[in-house]
């Protein structure tokens, strides 16, 4: 969140300069955020490292229709990200779409987060253009009115984006740091924009409980900590408070959705700073109904791990099992893996919880989470697997 609040302190600073001088704006809110947003701009051309899509950015840039006006939606990658979101575009490609075109991520890293290959990811979205191109689909920003059927997609490219800047380890990569502050940029934006709709609300709410833990994500010397191992004196409590008041407001604003479901479950981790023990019960109650919600495998794979907690280690390899064979796209993936090293381990079975530990370790980006789960590797051979 630093970049956002950097780029909001020099548009109130540079409103100090300016309002006396020239008069306050007619819309002084919008005038804040459309400075606030140049400065964002330059982190978005940083990471557009390809030419090709920095280039394809400076186009749409230029010929996208906007009949709302910069002072109904005061930054420009917003309305971009909703002219990819038409509705003649297949549901399935918009998210991916806007990631490249607007957010100059690289089709490498949205194979990832979408849990497929590179290749295929790159054939989807040349495909998504050519049919922009062949269909002749108006590349316009909707009306206000509009924006409901464009919203889910909006919201699901901000979520991805915010992930993938928050999987890069804090300092090893400074782009991934500013993806994930302009994602939550965004996503306060959008719910400025939108108060009432819950899953914009949600959306928000789920990106800062995770801000709020960034800095208890590595210890003094640079180790990863996971969740429940995490100090939570290093937790932004004022950040937490803020995410479960835009939780509440979700839950009186509308159904429960996705991104209400998943903030959720990160509040039901936080009951930790007050001392006690999150509820592993109300954790697989949520997981539940986002898998039944969504029916992801990652959703899927989420329920198994939290059943775990609730049922013991044999059940939830049982549903690991049964999720490999239905879902391929998760044989690489790394937290499946970790996942199944840890549950062998809790049931004695060093050998299988070892290669599951070598599998997960290759597939790991993050040096610290490498080292992480080496050290819990290594931990087996000397005898100390966890209890089930």
């Amino acid at each position: 969140m630093a970049a956002a609040e950097d780029a909001l302190a020099d548009a109130f600073a540079a409103a100090l300069r300016q309002w006396p001088l020239e008069g306050v704006p007619r819309q002084p809110e919008a005038w804040l955020l459309t400075v606030a947003r140049r400065r964002q701009v330059d982190g978005v051309r940083a990471w557009a490292r390809d030419a090709a899509i920095a280039a394809e950015l400076a186009v749409l840039a230029d010929t996208v229709t906007d009949p709302a006006g910069d002072e109904t939606l005061p930054d420009h990658r917003l309305r971009l990200m909703l002219a990819c979101a038409h509705p003649a575009i297949d549901p399935r490609d918009r998210a991916p779409l806007m990631l490249q075109t607007v957010l100059g991520i690289d089709a490498a890293r949205i194979a990832s987060a979408f849990l497929m290959a590179p290749s295929a990811m790159g054939q989807r979205l040349v495909r998504a253009k050519a049919r922009i191109r062949q269909v002749g689909i108006p590349f316009e920003v909707p009306e206000p009115s509009e924006w409901a059927d464009r919203l889910h997609g909006v919201l699901s490219a901000i979520y991805a984006a915010f992930a993938q800047g928050w999987a890069d380890a804090p300092g090893a990569d400074p782009s991934a740091g500013a993806l994930a502050d302009e994602a939550l940029w965004l996503g306060r934006l959008v719910a400025h924009l939108r108060p009432d709709e819950p899953e914009a609300l949600g959306l928000l709410a789920l990106m800062t409980y995770a801000d709020a833990r960034r800095a208890a994500r590595r210890d003094s010397e640079g180790a990863f900590v996971p969740l429940a191992q995490q100090d939570t004196a290093r937790w932004d409590h004022a950040r937490i408070d803020e995410a479960e008041a835009l939780l509440r407001r979700a839950s009186h604003a509308g159904q429960p959705g996705r991104f209400q479901l998943e903030a959720a479950i990160q509040s039901a981790h936080c009951w930790r700073r007050t001392g006690r023990r999150a509820d592993p019960g109300e954790i697989l109650l949520l997981y539940e109904g986002l898998d039944a919600l969504v029916g992801t495998p990652v959703s899927a794979l989420n329920r198994a791990v939290a059943l775990a907690e609730v049922h013991g280690a044999a059940p939830a390899l049982e549903a690991i099992d049964a999720l490999q064979a239905q879902a391929p796209a998760l044989q690489d993936y790394q937290p499946l893996w970790a996942a199944r090293a840890h549950l062998h381990a809790r049931l004695g079975e060093v050998p299988q919880a070892q290669a599951a530990y070598r599998r997960a370790i290759g597939l790991e980006r993050d040096p610290a989470v490498r080292r992480f789960l080496q050290r819990r590797a290594d931990s087996l051979g000397a005898g100390k697997a966890s209890p089930a």
